[in-house]
């Protein structure tokens, strides 16, 4: 049997040969996916190295989603972490104690990691394997016994995209015409109805766009937040995004408000940044507005509608049958609420939703307000007939939420959220639960 280096050397002998890249050698076709992984571990060469990862990423990306499947299984089931070295690793921390601890985290480190970072050596692989990534999640949906592999990438995802590497910057007009393409491309709250849109979003005096970006990943904002500087608390979103509309002074606001987050990135899922952004904007716009005393996003509420749906058809007990009724006829109809009692109703069942609402793990439901209260927001107000875009009336008949961040309560916020599930939520909102409750 041939050993794994004496295959390595014979690799390196092909692609040497006449020195050609390994793209250029026509029997190197004929290796699979699987074997040049093994290759590439195997090396010590770096040129050589980088040369078989960049075949492999090219392979990878010619195929189809069979073969992407067949591939990431293959990953997660082949390249594991070496049974041998970690028994051997037991031995010795048994043996010794603490002090040969360590040598059992390397050990059990999997295979499939040590590859996943020789194949970010590729220039331009960065951005690849988020890609990567993304198609990981798509495949897991109908077969999570690829999770251990999506792990791995999170493992190391977490490393490369800390907030020690990211860079925060100032979207404008003059920003170049690729990146602004990408912010429109993007945009997932509020969609952005091409060049003129995205012209007063950012040109306008009373205006702001941040977005974070990577070093190894060039111009690919990872994420996005819009700004509308206001006076007061907006409680609706279409005068924020109206064409026609007069600037104001932005040093006369005492209010700024984040209208729309978007992650960028779907490879990126469930890598943390969205709260360093606000804290890093937040900082921004005091130190050029001091003037600014709030600030408070204006977000939508997009589980609202099918939560509402789950409690008609198996009741909770949270709402009562005013509540119930209620909302059978607005999904019937799909409208928004059509009088105050009715808007004020609506509001209760919200308010109730988002602070009561759980799912069988204990979390709250609704994704947006995970984000914002796991960021250490507070849910300060709910508003009615804040949103008549088509989506913002399907997903919670046009309700929208501010959520209020003070940088002196943000840590307290986070804590109480992270370790016991609880949303800190304004006296406001308090009361819309206590006066729900009363009809239940």
């Amino acid at each position: 049997m041939i050993s794994a280096t004496n295959l390595f050397n014979d690799l390196v002998s092909k692609i040497t040969e006449a020195g050609r890249s390994i793209t250029g050698v026509t029997t190197i076709s004929s290796i699979n996916l699987e074997t040049l992984c093994e290759y590439l571990l195997t090396g010590k060469g770096e040129a050589t190295g980088i040369a078989i990862a960049r075949e492999i990423l090219g392979r990878y990306k010619h195929l189809d989603n069979e073969g992407k499947h067949a591939f990431f299984k293959t990953i997660c089931d082949e390249f594991g972490s070496d049974q041998q070295k970690l028994e051997q690793a037991f031995s010795e921390w048994k043996a010794k104690g603490i002090t040969a601890a360590r040598q059992i985290h390397f050990a059990s480190e999997p295979k499939s990691i040590e590859l996943i970072r020789r194949l970010n050596r590729v220039k331009g692989a960065t951005s690849q394997l988020v890609e990567m990534r993304a198609e990981l999640l798509g495949f897991i949906k109908n077969d999570p016994e690829l999770k251990p592999l999506d792990d791995d990438f999170k493992h190391l995802f977490s490393s490369w995209f800390n907030r020690g590497f990211l860079e925060l910057r100032s979207i404008s007009w003059s920003t170049s015409a690729e990146i602004l393409e990408r912010i429109i491309k993007y945009e997932a709250v509020h969609e952005i109805q091409g060049w003129d849109d995205l012209r007063r979003r950012v040109i306008e005096k009373d205006r702001r766009l941040y977005a974070y970006f990577h070093p190894a990943m060039n111009d690919e904002p990872l994420i996005f937040v819009e700004v509308a500087l206001v006076d007061g608390i907006p409680p609706s979103i279409q005068p924020i995004l109206a064409a026609r509309r007069e600037a104001i002074d932005p040093k006369s606001a005492d209010t700024a408000a984040f209208y729309s987050i978007s992650n960028c990135q779907p490879g990126l899922r469930g890598i943390s940044f969205g709260n360093f952004m606000i804290k890093k904007a937040v900082m921004e716009l005091q130190r050029e507005f001091p003037a600014i005393k709030n600030f408070v996003t204006l977000s939508p509420i997009p589980g609202l509608h099918n939560w509402a749906e789950q409690e008609i058809n198996t009741p909770s007990g949270l709402l009562g049958e005013t509540q119930l009724d209620y909302l059978k006829k607005i999904i019937t109809d799909n409208i928004q609420p059509g009088n105050k009692d009715e808007a004020n109703l609506l509001r209760e069942i919200t308010a109730i939703y988002l602070v009561k609402a759980r799912t069988p793990s204990g979390s709250i439901v609704d994704p947006v307000a995970r984000f914002h209260l796991g960021n250490g927001a507070c849910l300060k107000h709910i508003h009615a007939n804040a949103n008549s875009n088509q989506q913002g009336i399907w997903n919670a008949w046009g309700m929208m939420v501010n959520y209020d961040y003070k940088l002196q309560d943000i840590e307290r916020n986070h804590e109480a959220f992270a370790n016991n599930n609880e949303v800190i939520h304004s006296s406001d909102v308090q009361a819309l639960i206590k006066k729900g409750h009363k009809n239940v």
